[in-house]
């Protein structure tokens, strides 16, 4: 049953800048249809006169109340570190095509002209460019505080630094409590086709920097509001969800993959914010986090979820206040999912933007799904009247949760500091976790068994290095990771990682090291993910300590020591376990050098090639070892002819191979075989839809197939490639599985856990096929989600002891790999990724 309704927490401040008016919006049009597509979670601007903009681009929601000023240049700018940070931005070209221009909203090239004369509207508007996208695009984060002199913002760097590294002093610190200012993060647009966020930041930004009242003085005072404009310009201008590397930022926060997501990752440990917004849609009644269970079980979740529900009522009546009725304009009142879902909205896996802060500090962090859908087949099908008239509704929305969060910023501005303060300090000291319960977490409502999730920190991890690590370049791989996280580690005198667990941000480092949960019983669906666990998968050896003495720390570590070695003389070895070795080979093969394939599927490198190592295991932190072996056959450089996931295309350029993306209609529009030698295929690539002449193209090319998951199976069975019988999983499972890895050229040196998605397994393998990895005997499921269908078939017992992956050479002489594994899945598995390398190289 749905939890019980709201009790109010606290009192709300009223509205923060009820004293400034904004323009009416647009609003004439019918109310939307009465249903809106379910949620997707994966699923105008100013420019000076002689910019040469295009008049045909301007959007309609412009400032008319009142225009911007001109520049103020009287305002020095500051080159101290104090506030305001003036950056003059370059202006893009004019982007006619941008796909906000259809929806009346900023398109990406106005933003620029707009946060340039924003920044001379006075001193509280600073511009930093935090990076740029896939596609190269900047990334504009905007701070709006009160100014400070160059001691001023040292003595708050020096405060949020006592904060983080030595909270128990810092709780009973005067001048914290008195003086410090509390980080709000607001990001905008981090999926491209969600656009309005960004809209409803400019205006924000430009009232705070504009009101003359006292709460605005107030609120300025005590704040700093730092705004992601537009996390994910490349799909803004697009109009896609993804950025330009086909990512879906939003699942990217685990392995930080795309530069977008590090740019964020970055704002969060330099800013630390106690209250976060991530600006979304499309879901009718706007909602509002925090989630149904499960909850992640590293967070300190009652201090979240105090504090989550508590914002989350005061966005709620601002947003239900706007005065938007289903009968009038189509919109819904606002849901909490806590309050008012059982489950499918959780905040269990730490890959999206609000699940991921809480570990740098966050003690309110939020989805904001705001309800009028424009993206997809809205946008493409609704008259452009009625889309800007959604877009408008979904600005006032966005604008209104971003306003509540203010002003319960400035109303609770001790609680929230004491309560991040109180974070890092059960962290530093090692505290036990305090379950959730209407106790712990007084005046929320309806918190029941279902909600508590906690779990055991260890006293320490343990990355050996050297000679005990079965990876040194996976080990170094796995540390600068945690690092890149703000989580501490240091190194003890025999060259082994240490992860001292009592630190503030623990549950950084558990949620990036543990093996995770098997969570199947608790719930009966999932979001997203259920399993992540880079111990396991990144292909590093990691050792928990559960309890007695932590290895004594001789450094600490800033970065991994470097791994890469070169024997100095005779034949090399290479290991082909770890996608850098893989690099490294497909870098040598592309220089032309002789190299051969050993037994066990390592690579036997000339010593002619000497030189050529010593620069491979310098840029990837490989080792080339001497070695006797003269090698069984020779590797020739492959070219991938893929039909795949962006993940899949990104891991595979990773790897240092070359690429051609196809789809069936390449493939019967006459596809040149010469140009590749291995077909790849995970999706969107049917045998049963070629043409008889593309069908005899591929058998006469010779080319192998590597094939992944349904599509994969679907392909071989229809083309007759491998006698074997395709058993499909559970398709709504994922998770951390182990396997017994057969050794040799596929599975050589693979770890003994791989990740699931919708597993498949293989039975009545026929002659010459051979199992190359199967699932473990009993039980494979280590963490995740994976339960039988409803028909009692499907789980993870049916799939025991069962074939993973196979491989066999099909009639026609070519050889191929079959995997019911997800070996690539979002440039997630790393230490996997080696798996698929062997098996394109295998032909």
């Amino acid at each position: 049953m749905a939890k019980p309704g709201p009790v109010l927490i606290t009192t709300v401040c009223g509205a923060l800048l009820g004293a400034l008016v904004l323009t009416a919006l647009p609003a004439s049009a019918a109310p939307g249809p009465a249903h809106e597509p379910g949620p997707v979670r994966e699923g105008g601007g100013l420019v000076r006169e002689g910019s040469g903009r295009d008049a045909s681009a301007a959007p309609p929601r412009t400032f008319t109340a009142r225009s911007l000023p001109e520049a103020d240049t009287d305002t020095p700018l500051r080159r101290d570190g104090g506030y305001p940070r003036r950056t003059a931005l370059a202006v893009p070209p004019v982007n006619p095509a941008d796909a906000s221009v259809k929806l009346g909203l900023a398109p990406y090239h106005s933003l620029a002209p707009r946060l340039n004369a924003l920044q001379r509207l006075g001193d509280r508007v600073s511009v930093e460019v935090a990076g740029r996208s896939a596609g190269g695009h900047e990334l504009y984060l905007v701070t709006v505080t009160a100014p400070e002199s160059a001691r001023e913002a040292r003595e708050q760097e020096r405060m949020r630094e006592r904060i983080e590294n030595a909270p128990a002093a810092a709780a009973k610190d005067a001048r914290i409590k008195a003086a410090y200012k509390t980080p709000v993060f607001i990001n905008n647009n981090i999926h491209g086709n969600e656009w309005e966020g960004t809209d409803a930041a400019l205006e924000l930004i430009e009232e705070l920097a504009t009101a003359t009242d006292r709460k605005t003085a107030g609120l300025l005072a005590t704040t700093r509001v730092y705004l992601n404009v537009t996390a994910n310009p490349d799909g803004r201008i697009a109009g896609t969800r993804a950025n330009g590397d086909g990512f879906d930022l939003n699942r990217d926060f685990i392995t930080a993959s795309q530069p977008e997501a590090r740019a964020i990752r970055r704002i969060a440990i330099d800013k630390q914010p106690a209250v976060m917004l991530d600006l979304h849609g499309y879901v009718n009644g706007t909602l509002i986090e925090p989630t149904t269970p499960p909850h992640g079980e590293n967070y300190e979740y009652d201090l979240f979820l105090k504090n989550s529900y508590a914002n989350a009522l005061g966005m709620e009546k601002a947003v239900n206040g706007l005065g938007h009725t289903e009968a009038k304009d189509g919109v819904r009142p606002a849901v909490i999912p806590f309050r008012d879902e059982q489950e499918g909205w959780d905040d269990w896996p730490p890959i999206f933007t609000p699940q991921y802060m809480p570990f740098q500090g966050a003690v309110a962090a939020h989805t904001i799904e705001f309800p009028m859908t424009v993206n997809n087949r809205a946008y493409d099908t609704l008259p452009k009247a009625e889309l800007r008239r959604r877009a408008a509704i979904n600005v006032d929305i966005a604008g209104a949760a971003m306003r509540a969060t203010l002003d319960h910023t400035l109303a609770h501005r001790a609680s929230l500091i004491a309560d991040q303060i109180e974070t890092f300090r059960r962290g530093a000291a090692g505290e036990v976790q305090r379950p959730v319960s209407e106790e712990t977490v007084p005046g929320v409502p309806g918190i029941g068994p279902e909600d508590v999730y906690t779990t055991t920190f260890p006293r320490a991890y343990v990355i050996p290095a050297g000679r005990t690590q079965r990876s040194a370049v996976a080990a170094a791989r796995l540390v600068d990771h945690l690092v890149a996280n703000d989580v501490r580690v240091g190194q003890a005198a025999d060259g082994s990682y240490v992860v001292d667990m009592h630190q503030p941000k623990r549950g950084m480092a558990n949620v990036i090291l543990a093996e995770g949960r098997d969570i199947s019983a608790d719930v009966s669906t999932m979001y997203d993910i259920s399993g992540w666990s880079l111990g396991l998968l990144w292909g590093a050896t990691v050792r928990k300590v559960e309890h007695g003495p932590v290895p004594r720390v001789v450094r600490t570590v800033h970065a991994a020591a470097p791994t890469g070695s070169v024997a100095p003389f005779g034949d090399l070895s290479l290991r082909l376990d770890d996608p850098k070795e893989l690099a490294a080979v497909n870098a040598l093969l592309a220089q032309g050098v002789k190299v051969r394939r050993a037994a066990d599927g390592s690579a036997v490198v000339p010593s002619s090639a000497r030189g050529a190592a010593r620069v491979l295991a310098d840029r990837y932190g490989v080792v080339f070892r001497a070695t006797k072996e003269r090698g069984t056959a020779p590797l020739e450089r492959t070219r991938v002819a893929a039909s795949v996931s962006a993940g899949e295309l990104f891991a595979l350029r990773e790897m240092g191979f070359e690429v051609v993306p196809v789809s069936t209609e390449i493939l019967n529009a006459g596809f040149d075989w010469s140009a590749a030698q291995v077909l790849f295929v995970s999706r969107g690539l049917e045998y049963g839809k070629l043409t008889p002449a593309a069908r005899e193209a591929l058998r006469a090319s010779g080319a192998g197939v590597v094939g992944v998951g349904p599509a994969g199976a679907a392909f071989n069975k229809a083309a007759g490639l491998l006698p074997a019988t395709a058993v499909a999983g559970n398709g709504d499972a994922n998770g951390v599985v182990t396997v017994r890895n057969a050794g040799g050229a596929i599975t050589g040196g693979a770890p003994g856990h791989t990740f699931v998605y919708s597993p498949l397994w293989f039975r009545e393998l026929g002659a010459g096929v051979r199992a190359e990895q199967s699932y473990a005997a009993s039980d494979p499921l280590v963490s995740g989600h994976w339960r039988p269908a409803a028909d009692g078939r499907g789980g993870p017992a049916d799939a025991a002891g069962q074939a993973a992956v196979i491989s066999g050479t099909a009639a026609h002489g070519a050889p191929v790999v079959l995997f019911g594994t997800e070996p690539l899945f979002r440039d997630h598995p790393k230490g996997v990724f080696a798996q698929v390398g062997r098996a394109l190289l295998a032909r």
